[in-house]
């Protein structure tokens, strides 16, 4: 550890910084949010002709089948799994927060430690030079060697150097003392962000597995269904979206029934905001729809949900923290009936999802894997509270 922390490289990449993406495993996700675009994005949303349409019968190692689920139970399946994926997510996001910050310092220690390394050797060198000095000098006490001088003004000239160079080489010793003092100081945090680095990608390890596991069931789920009862879960969970468009295909791949009324929408939210900022954010927001939803990414090629509301105000020219439980302290609580354009609107009893609201009863949002960034209504899901970022 002494010898990482005082070389001046910066650390290599953790195996688990790959975590957001990458390798075979990609591939795999993609072909999942393929599969889910098909699913729609309504925890509410019922199916009461599907569910006369039975599904065909799994069976089990046995060969006996096993039980039938109906489109409307596998939908209701499917939207508990992403939920439970969503709240898995949203801790992911936040153990990743936490190594990349523990990244950082570390890496500004190792730079620190190599700092201090630097200064303590020139100490080092410097009490070299002393020690070698007085071994050239034969050994004999300075002063014994002062007073054998028969001419009184050299004992008096050489006496003055002597003192001098005591209080010089007495500075050397402490100054090289208070410095190896720091650099252990150093190296002991850079210990300690080291171990609690380890502990937290052990976490994103943990939380991930838990998503792709939740991501791989819904999949699963999906498969049953024929391409009919997809397609028709899509429309309806497009119609729902896309009412108070005044369209019926917002579900669709495009992101949003609304992109086709965009100027005028962005200006009207935009008009509503309480303040600039939350104006830009907005305008973000309209600018993403369509774009797909990628669990733990921020942008810009696509969002979770936390990800797309910390975006649109970071364009707003507010800085919110990466997760929908650390969101909803960035500002003041916001009654229903008060929201305004901007505001940041949270859902479920675990504060698992935020949106970003636009007015009139709608938010937009990136709902899960295989439905893009849309518009939908803010009673589309259970309503938990409300927050202005300032």
């Amino acid at each position: 550890m002494t010898a990482t922390v005082a070389s001046h490289r910066k650390p290599r990449q953790h195996p688990l910084a790959s975590l957001t993406g990458g390798g075979s495993r990609s591939a795999r996700t993609a072909r999942t949010a393929a599969t889910l675009a098909l699913a729609g994005a309504a925890p509410t949303f019922g199916l009461a002709q599907a569910a006369a349409a039975p599904l065909t019968p799994d069976f089990d190692a046995a060969g006996h089948a096993a039980h039938r689920l109906t489109p409307a139970q596998v939908k209701n399946r499917v939207d508990a799994l992403y939920q439970e994926a969503e709240v898995a997510t949203q801790s992911y996001n936040g153990a990743k927060e936490s190594a990349d910050r523990a990244r950082e310092e570390l890496s500004r220690l190792q730079d620190e430690a190599a700092r201090r390394t630097g200064k303590l050797n020139a100490a080092r060198t410097e009490l070299g030079a002393l020690a070698a000095g007085q071994y050239r000098s034969g050994g004999i006490d300075p002063t014994v060697r002062l007073l054998l001088s028969a001419d009184p003004q050299r004992y008096l000239d050489g006496a003055a150097v002597l003192e001098r160079t005591g209080s010089h080489q007495a500075t050397a010793v402490a100054g090289y003392a208070r410095r190896l003092g720091s650099v252990r100081q150093v190296r002991q945090r850079a210990e300690e962000t080291v171990e609690r680095l380890a502990d937290t990608e052990t976490q994103l390890k943990k939380h991930r597995v838990t998503v792709v596991h939740k991501l791989d069931a819904a999949e699963q789920l999906l498969s049953r269904l024929t391409a009919e009862q997809r397609q028709r879960m899509t429309a309806r969970d497009g119609a729902r979206s896309g009412a108070r468009e005044g369209r019926t295909d917002h579900g669709g791949g495009d992101g949003g029934g609304a992109l086709g009324r965009l100027p005028g929408a962005v200006g009207a939210a935009a008009a509503q905001a309480p303040n600039p900022r939350a104006a830009r954010a907005v305008s973000f927001a309209y600018s993403a729809l369509g774009k797909p939803y990628v669990w733990g990414a921020t942008g810009p090629a696509g969002y979770d949900c936390s990800g797309l509301t910390q975006a649109a105000w970071k364009a707003g020219g507010v800085a919110l923290p990466r997760t929908t439980y650390t969101q909803i302290s960035s500002g003041p609580r916001v009654a229903r009936a008060q929201l305004a354009p901007g505001d940041l609107v949270f859902f479920y009893s675990g504060i698992s999802h935020v949106g970003i609201y636009v007015g009139d009863g709608r938010m937009i949002h990136a709902p899960h894997p295989g439905a893009p960034v849309r518009i939908a209504p803010i009673d589309q899901m259970p309503f938990a509270a409300a927050t202005r970022p300032a």
